[in-house]
């Protein structure tokens, strides 16, 4: 159990702005390099390219980022909400917060797209999840310490022989 966290009604929102800090950051470095590699070249070497990138960054990074955002606070309000229903915690929770929320995001979509956002979602976090668990046992391992074997039962010491 991991006690270093907030309690479930703060996680949700510390977990939406740490993904929409995520989402902002990697929006602005991915827009930036579109921008900067779909503008004209211009009359000075790399003038016009810069202001490509910088629009583009100011255009779409904060929509990436609050996607980003919508998503870890949503998974993390089901995540939540799943710990307090099953009363367990485990890899579970996590797969299965990952299937409403996926089925959540495309609720607009109709049946057929929540369904598949749903069961993409949650193998998607299935494979987080088994990536994780094999990394700690991997870990795990080479912290083990190891026993020497004992000595063996069956064989039993020769006498000593008595000095004269």
């Amino acid at each position: 159990m991991d006690h270093t966290r907030d309690p479930c009604p703060w996680v949700a929102l510390n977990d939406f702005g740490g993904a929409f800090c995520m989402g902002a950051i990697g929006g602005s470095l991915w827009h930036g390099i579109k921008g900067f590699r779909n503008s004209p070249l211009g009359a000075t070497a790399y003038g016009e390219r810069r202001i490509g990138a910088l629009t583009a960054i100011k255009a779409r990074a904060p929509v990436l980022g609050g996607n980003f955002g919508v998503w870890g606070g949503m998974f993390s309000t089901f995540d939540c909400a799943v710990k307090g229903i099953r009363k367990k915690e485990d890899p579970w929770n996590a797969i299965i917060a990952g299937f409403f929320t996926g089925g959540a995001l495309a609720v607009r979509g109709g049946y057929k797209a929540m369904r598949n956002g749903a069961i993409g979602c949650a193998i998607l976090l299935a494979v987080i999840e088994g990536v994780g668990i094999g990394f700690q046992r991997m870990m795990a391992e080479n912290t083990r310490l190891d026993m020497p074997p004992p000595p063996p039962q069956g064989i039993e010491a020769a006498p000593k022989p008595i000095a004269a």
